[in-house]
C-alpha cells in the first residue's frame, strides 16, 4: 500500500509538471501566432492612417500598438523576468517601420521572459493590481 501511495503521488506530479509544459509550449505557439496576427494587420494599415480614432475618445491605430507593447513589456518585465532591451517605448511619432520593429522586439523579449520559466514557476503567485494571481494566469 505504502508503494502504491508513493507510485500515484509521483504519477500526479509528473502528470502535472507535463501539462504545465504542454502549457509553455502552447502559450508560444499563441504567442507567434498573435505576432504574425499583430504585424499583418500593421502592414495591411497604410501609414498615413496610423492616427485614425474610431471615436475621439479612443486611442489612434498607433496609439493602440503601442499600448499593447506597453502591455507585453510590463508584464514580462514585471512578473516573469524578462528584460527591455532593444524596445524603445517612449519615443514619440513613430514611423510604420518603426512601430514593426518595436513590436517584433517586443514579442520577442515575451516569449524569451517565457521560455526563461520552468513549468513549476507556473504556479507561483505574485501580487498583481487585480489581486494575487500565478504566473501562468499573467
Amino acid at each position: 500500500m505504502k508503494y502504491l501511495t508513493i507510485f500515484s503521488l509521483c504519477f500526479v506530479y509528473a502528470s502535472s509538471l507535463f501539462a504545465q509544459q504542454a502549457f509553455l509550449e502552447e502559450f508560444q505557439q499563441k504567442r507567434k501566432n498573435a505576432e504574425a496576427y499583430t504585424l499583418e494587420a500593421i502592414e495591411l494599415m497604410p501609414e498615413e492612417d496610423f492616427d485614425y480614432k474610431p471615436t475621439d475618445d479612443q486611442q489612434s491605430f498607433r496609439d493602440q500598438i503601442i499600448h499593447s507593447c506597453e502591455n507585453m513589456i510590463w508584464l514580462s518585465t514585471s512578473y516573469l523576468g524578462g528584460n527591455t532591451e532593444g524596445v524603445n517605448i517612449r519615443q514619440k511619432n513613430h514611423t510604420k517601420a518603426e512601430i514593426i520593429n518595436l513590436v517584433k522586439t517586443c514579442f520577442e523579449r515575451a516569449g524569451e521572459a517565457v521560455d526563461i520559466l520552468k513549468p513549476e514557476d507556473l504556479e507561483e503567485m505574485v501580487s498583481f493590481f487585480a489581486g494575487p494571481m500565478s504566473k501562468r494566469q499573467i
